[in-house]
């Protein structure tokens, strides 16, 4: 089957006054209907300047210096302004992490909801209402045809990251790019939200791009995961198979690193050094000077995604 999103050699650049910084370098991957890929890994790996470039939001001057990314085989990264404008939002729909800054304060959330809905969909007032209350009631928001004209500062954090998702799935897109949608809420919430994703996505049939740091979003949500490194990736698979099996030595780290509830620890492992700056990528591996299992090799050649497992790992290990 023809991936419903489909992202080949994605390499996105900064021009600056000492030269252009590569900030993604090759990243490919692809998503199908009904999918949720998760994409994990140290902040500034490169996960939210992804899912940047997919809706066309990068900010200047960063640009898409090569690759392609393809939405139901139409290619999406060379269209004008204007066209692009129009898939995001009825095709493309983007949960942020902060709902504050996503939602308008000035403009009830019914009036949020049916100006986007009306914008994409050809329905008249009073059904886009209709329409936003039933979309109020999916996400979990009580008392739904009461709420509808409230503002956001009336809504908790929780509810209000209920509201985000409803508005990009108001205009029934194909593709939701949802990025640290769980990060500022409790535990509590971040369940109600990650089962309310996993319904919504089994009963239309999204596909959903995950973006998190948070490996216990991912076990409980992401079909695959995509585990990013210095703008690449080291490691794309099942998620059962990474989270168990990791095949790259920095998927292993990160999987140490998390606290287990069956065996008793004095100190957590950790990971070595930091990720690299822009402006200083080791030549071979980027995970070199940090990897417990380097070895001639992995400092003098960069290695491309390898067949390990049931998944392939950006290592010269499976070489």
């Amino acid at each position: 089957m023809t991936p419903l999103l489909e992202v080949t050699d994605l390499t996105v650049e900064f021009p600056t006054r000492r030269g252009t910084l590569r900030a993604l370098d090759q990243v490919s991957f692809s998503i199908g209907a009904g999918e949720v890929l998760g994409v994990v890994g140290e902040s500034g790996a490169g996960k939210s300047l992804t899912g940047a470039a997919i809706i066309g939001l990068l900010q200047p001057p960063g640009r898409i210096a090569g690759g392609t990314i393809r939405l139901e085989g139409e290619r999406i990264d060379t269209l004008p302004p204007d066209r692009l404008r129009r898939i995001r939002g009825r095709r493309i729909g983007t949960i942020f992490q902060d709902p504050l800054t996503t939602l308008n304060p000035l403009y009830t959330i019914g009036r949020q909801l049916t100006e986007t809905m009306r914008t994409h969909l050809p329905i008249s007032e009073s059904e886009a209402r209709d329409r936003a209350i039933g979309w109020l009631d999916q996400v979990g928001i009580p008392a739904a045809a009461h709420r509808i004209d409230a503002y956001p500062h009336e809504f908790s954090g929780g509810m209000r990251q209920r509201v985000v998702i409803a508005l990009a799935l108001c205009a029934e897109p194909r593709l939701v790019v949802a990025d640290e949608p769980t990060t500022a809420l409790d535990v509590s919430v971040q369940a109600q939200i990650i089962t309310l994703l996993k319904r919504l996505t089994r009963d239309h049939g999204t596909a959903v791009m995950l973006i998190t740091h948070d490996m216990g979003v991912i076990a409980e949500t992401a079909d695959r995961v995509a585990v990013m490194y210095a703008g690449r990736i080291a490691e794309i698979g099942p998620v059962s198979d990474v989270i168990r099996n990791p095949a790259h030595p920095y998927s292993r780290g990160l999987m140490d690193s998390i606290p287990s509830m069956a065996h008793r620890a004095e100190r957590l492992r950790q990971i070595d050094g930091a990720m690299p700056r822009l402006n200083a990528i080791p030549a071979g591996c980027a995970f070199n000077p940090r990897c417990p299992s380097v070895f001639d090799r992995c400092r003098s050649d960069r290695p491309v995604l390898l067949p390990a497992g049931n998944g392939q790992a950006a290592c010269w290990l499976h070489g």
